[in-house]
């Protein structure tokens, strides 16, 4: 009676051989996605970090895979799901395009490891991590230039053009973005779009700037392409 009642309970649950490769594929799943997710914590810049978009990179891989494995090979089971997952509404919005990607990465992985496509899944996550490692190290699509914003007042009867060649004394490209009237009318408001060929003479140039009669509120605001404001 006791093995009939065991015999009785695995055939409910489906064969040991379908249970074991379910459960291989879930397992693939998940580790496949930790190695994604460890790669976004290794190579992420910027100031949003999210602990939860890493946790939503691993556990999206497990539903995935989830699902790909209750379809099945049935169309009426895929139409199923798919009308059930219509009527959810995410409404997260990512940022980083980035950060869409490695959420793909997963879901791609999950959906992988789910159909059986045990092979691609492996080989298509060590790609991505190696492509993602790659792409960080040798710092691909950066421009590495220095640009930056400066403003400073002046009194309004100051020399504009002695003005311009101390800008282009210290930088390698200057460009007027606006110029206003402050303090009714007695001084202007400058402001420039700089880009510096050494960075050493960033210091250089705000002492200069502070050392003209009259000037007042000199700040250089520098551009970094790696932060999120």
């Amino acid at each position: 009676m006791a093995v009939s009642g065991i015999e009785g309970f695995t055939a409910g649950l489906g064969e040991p051989i379908a249970l074991r490769s379910a459960a291989l594929s879930l397992l693939l799943a998940f580790g496949l996605t930790q190695a994604i997710a460890a790669v976004y914590v290794w190579t992420f810049r910027g100031m949003s970090y999210s602990q939860g978009l890493v946790h939503s990179i691993v556990l999206g891989s497990i539903i995935a895979c989830t699902l790909m494995l209750a379809i099945g090979g049935s169309i009426a089971a895929g139409l199923g799901i798919a009308g059930g997952l219509a009527i959810v509404r995410f409404r997260t919005a990512l940022r980083d395009p980035r950060d869409m990607m490695f959420v793909f990465a997963g879901l791609g992985a999950g959906i992988a490891a789910g159909l059986g496509a045990h092979a691609a899944a492996l080989c298509g996550a060590a790609l991505f991590c190696f492509a993602v490692g790659s792409l960080t190290w040798i710092e691909f699509g950066s421009t590495h230039r220095l640009d930056g914003l400066l403003r400073f007042q002046l009194p309004a009867d100051a020399d504009e053009a002695a003005v311009m060649a101390l800008l282009r004394r210290y930088t390698r490209f200057v460009a007027l973005v606006t110029l206003r009237e402050v303090a009714q009318g007695a001084a202007l408001e400058h402001a420039y779009h700089v880009r510096f060929a050494d960075p050493r003479r960033r210091v250089a140039l705000v002492q200069a700037i502070e050392a003209l009669p009259g000037a007042q509120d000199v700040s250089l605001l520098l551009q970094e392409p790696t932060v999120e404001l």
